[in-house]
């Protein structure tokens, strides 16, 4: 049975957060508050765990889940070929609602499913969220909805989504942005082509513009 622990309350976020953290472990799956949506997460390097995560969304291997990442210095662990645009737009917009789609390391050993050598990654901008990405490390980490579904942004919306299928529920109240970050896809930055945006979302493309300099900009 799922459990849902009120992040405002001291006694339930020592107790959400120490067994969110045990739930991780054992590979189940936990949701969480972030600055966009809600999100539901999954030990990013346990192919049991991303699997689980995706069969609950209503999704299989072609649509692999983004990772959330405690801070801009993880970038570099997880992503190769860093074009110096991924850097700025680090600098500029993280913590924050930018997730930026790169060249994952190969010696990386996980299975988010199809990635084709990439990688999706995001710092957020939540404390609750930052705390855990620090304790447990990189998290497989989807919007808090079945798949065609709008993305939960309080933690009712959630429960309504996934119910017991998530062993806890952390409960940071309604999101801030309550918008899905914007998605940007830079794997072929190096190669001279344009940044492709994959989803307009809580950045605005003129803040990003006025980042990128002369990089071009691919509106899908």
């Amino acid at each position: 049975m799922q459990k849902v622990y009120d992040c405002s309350v001291d006694t339930d976020l020592l107790t959400g957060f120490r067994l969110a953290k045990v739930s991780l472990d054992r590979n189940e799956l936990v949701v969480l508050p972030t600055d966009t949506v809600y999100g539901i997460a999954a030990n990013a390097f346990s192919p049991k765990a991303v699997e689980a995560l995706l069969n609950a969304k209503g999704r299989d291997r072609t649509m692999p889940p983004p990772v959330l990442i405690p801070k801009v210095e993880t970038l570099s662990a997880l992503a190769s070929d860093l074009p110096l645009v991924a850097n700025q737009l680090a600098a500029a917009f993280w913590p924050g609602a930018l997730t930026m789609v790169l060249k994952a390391q190969r010696s990386l050993e996980w299975d988010l499913g199809e990635t084709r050598g990439t990688v999706a990654l995001r710092v957020p901008d939540h404390k609750i969220t930052l705390a855990l990405l620090e304790d447990v490390g990189p998290l497989a980490v989807s919007s808090a909805n079945l798949t065609g579904k709008d993305a939960a942004v309080n933690v009712q919306q959630a429960v309504e989504h996934f119910g017991d299928n998530v062993a806890v529920y952390l409960d940071g109240g309604a999101s801030p942005k309550g918008e899905a970050s914007t998605i940007l896809d830079l794997t072929q930055v190096r190669d001279g082509e344009p940044i492709r945006v994959l989803r307009k979302g809580a950045i605005s493309l003129d803040r990003i513009r006025s980042v990128i300099g002369n990089v071009e900009l691919e509106v899908d």
